[in-house]
């Protein structure tokens, strides 16, 4: 069959495991997007990807996290966007939000495939801060971010805000470094960002399927998982049908217009700078906040090029755009909600159930009315 638009036949979409341990509420919903995304490519959903039995290059993949280094993966024939819902890169730092950041001018570990000239032409779109890759520089680069206020530590293969910590001393700091894993730190490395205050988190992104581009922007909400810790709650999007440039014809505010430039500066950089690099799907967490000495400040913190938190209103959109050729923008919500709740009559349900890792939890998603000021 013949996917729309695309030029290519596929003939079956696959999930793919990685390296990625998923808790099953994640491969549920992984599995009720990758149906979706049959349906809008016109092929078969066959569930796991087994080498034994999918064979050929009528396969479109569904990689649970960012693929690493494509040459890994040549049996999969992998060869554009057209082939996975994700994105490909080299070398295992650059699929995390450890490229956000420069390496300290006195860095003792640097990884192959580090990119001074991302960080120079990405400057202006990221916030103040350090990746690193030993502990020894952590310590370094976090006394030197202390001098200007408290630091907020992230180690990078953490999801939904989990592991971070704020130091506020070289008490705090010295504490917050021996808390992290240090084989974990040489292989994919960890962020010392300065910490803001009053923080609104904006999603700026962009997926391709089936011959359609899509493009949004939209808030992040926090919520209190069944532990008692925040984490992600989900996000509200205003997605359009094309580029970015048709998301930038909209009236945005002034803040929201920052975070789409700054996530295009971003994204234009590591197609630049990172060889090989490829994405279907792309998304830029950017958080906009108040610094220690009182400055505002807007900074992109992390990219996503894997199936993510924003995937289900991603696809939803798509499924919106091909059944409505003539639809050109469409808002949509998405919900993770803890706990045993009622959920909204006009709920569009990704998930219910008591999930082993993580206890009650309920994923879902509204489509909303589009708000034209945004």
């Amino acid at each position: 069959m013949t996917g729309s638009g695309t030029g290519t036949t596929k003939a079956a979409v696959v999930l793919l495991p990685t390296h990625k341990k998923l808790a099953p509420h994640e491969v549920a919903v992984h599995q009720v997007l990758a149906q979706k995304i049959a349906q809008l490519l016109g092929a078969e959903f066959a569930g796991l990807y087994d080498r034994t039995v999918h064979k050929g290059s009528g396969l479109y993949f569904v990689p649970s996290d960012t693929l690493i280094a494509r040459d890994r993966h040549d049996h999969l024939n992998i060869r554009s966007i057209h082939d996975l819902f994700g994105g490909v890169i080299s070398e295992p730092f650059m699929a995390t939000k450890a490229i956000s950041h420069p390496l300290p001018d006195d860095a003792t570990a640097r990884p192959p495939g580090w990119s001074d000239e991302f960080h120079r032409q990405a400057a202006r779109a990221v916030l103040g801060g350090f990746t690193v890759f030993n502990l020894a520089d952590a310590a370094r680069a976090g006394k030197h971010l202390l001098a200007n206020g408290p630091v907020r530590m992230k180690p990078v293969l953490a999801t939904a805000g989990r592991g971070q910590i704020v130091a506020r001393s070289e008490q705090e700091l010295t504490q917050a470094i021996a808390r992290q894993n240090e084989q974990e730190v040489s292989h994919w490395g960890l962020v010392v960002e300065e910490n803001l205050q009053d923080v609104v988190t904006y999603s700026v992104g962009q997926v391709q399927v089936a011959g359609m581009i899509a493009s949004y922007h939209g808030t992040q909400s926090l919520t209190t998982d069944n532990r008692g810790d925040t984490v992600y709650g989900g996000s509200r999007l205003w997605i359009v049908r094309g580029d970015y440039d048709v998301l930038l014809q909209r009236a945005l505010d002034d803040p929201v217009r920052q975070a789409v430039q700054q996530a295009m500066a971003y994204d234009k950089a590591a197609s630049t700078c990172f060889p090989g690099f490829i994405a279907s799907r792309r998304n830029y967490d950017i958080a906009r906040g108040t610094n220690a000495r009182g400055q505002v400040c807007s900074g992109v913190l992390e990219q996503s090029w894997r199936i993510g938190g924003a995937s289900p209103a991603e696809v939803e959109a798509l499924t919106a755009f091909h059944q409505d050729p003539g639809l050109q923008r469409i808002q949509i919500s998405t919900h993770e909600v803890y706990g045993q709740n009622c959920l909204p009559p006009d709920a569009h349900v990704l998930y219910e159930g008591d999930d082993a890792e993580v206890g009650v939890i309920s994923k879902y998603l509204q489509v909303e009315p589009y708000e034209c000021t945004q």
